[in-house]
């Protein structure tokens, strides 16, 4: 069966077709690629459509297994896909207040002044708050999520912010800063989703000042504080199509919180010494020394 898909990307506004045969798919994942391909010949998604997924689903002959484990591979290497970025922003846009605000405060009344950098900054909510109240802060945040980068250079710049806050993609795992870089380095809701914590642990230590310190909150209370009845009422067609693939393709997992018996191992394999661990209302606070 042939079908002819026409797509164009957000970032590059191209518009190509593909003449693409479906063979061999499981009985589970044949129908859902339909739906998927029919919908985008009549460009429902031309404007929400993420490069790196039409890449995946242009794999012909996979069979359902193997397509499920490219795809499972494809979200390690970014956890917020870009057809999942918008359901994600608006999902941290309603705990502003409830979470990301608090946090700030915090981190405001413990750090005056310096650099900072913020890892999996996601649509940058959190360093937009902590510049708010603090103008001798500057702030990094990385994300692999281009996406997600973009709006948060967006969020800086509606905020007045631009000039204290930069925003640009980058590995936590692979941090591209000289040793001994950052005041402070925060990550909210990252470490549940990393491949490799130990070594992200190991780059927050090289890049991190003599005496400075970091905090690594996860999962970050988003899933608990935010409204859900207003999270999808506020969910575009696109975002309820992405979400539901995912969820069929068994590749949207729930959370998982890591425990202060699976933390320390890591933090013990690091050359931190200096740390306190809290676990509180599903979320375990790591505050770290060097």
């Amino acid at each position: 069966m042939v079908a002819i898909v026409r797509f164009a990307t957000e970032d590059y506004k191209l518009s190509t077709e593909f003449g693409l045969l479906f063979t061999h798919f499981e009985h589970k994942i044949k129908p859902i690629l339909m739906a998927t391909f029919l919908s985008l010949t009549t460009g429902f998604y031309q404007s929400v459509l993420d490069q790196r997924l039409i890449a995946v689903l242009l794999r012909i002959g996979l069979r359902g297994a193997s397509f499920r484990k490219t795809m499972k591979h494809w979200i390690k290497i970014q956890r917020i896909p870009g057809v999942l970025a918008s359901s994600y922003e608006k999902a941290t846009r309603l705990v502003i207040q409830s979470y990301y605000s608090q946090v700030a405060d915090e981190i405001a009344s413990s750090f005056a002044s310096g650099t900072m950098l913020d890892l999996g900054t996601g649509p940058g909510y959190l360093p937009v708050e902590i510049a708010k109240r603090k103008p001798n802060i500057n702030i990094i945040g990385i994300d692999l999520s281009k996406k997600l980068i973009h709006m948060a250079q967006e969020n800086a710049a509606k905020a007045g912010l631009s000039g204290q806050l930069r925003f640009e993609v980058g590995n936590a795992a692979n941090l591209q800063f000289e040793n001994d870089a950052f005041d402070m380095v925060i990550s909210t809701g990252m470490l549940h989703s990393l491949k490799d914590p130990l070594m992200v642990l190991k780059e927050i230590y090289r890049v991190l000042k003599k005496g400075g310190q970091a905090w690594v909150f996860d999962p970050a209370k988003v899933a608990s504080d935010v409204d859900l009845a207003t999270w999808k009422a506020s969910l575009s067609f696109a975002d309820k199509f992405y979400l539901r693939l995912f969820k069929l393709l068994g590749l949207h997992k729930p959370i998982t919180t890591y425990h202060r018996d699976e933390v320390l191992p890591m933090i013990d394999a690091s050359a931190f010494k200096d740390y306190n661990i809290e676990e509180k209302d599903n979320e375990i606070r790591i505050k770290l020394k060097k």
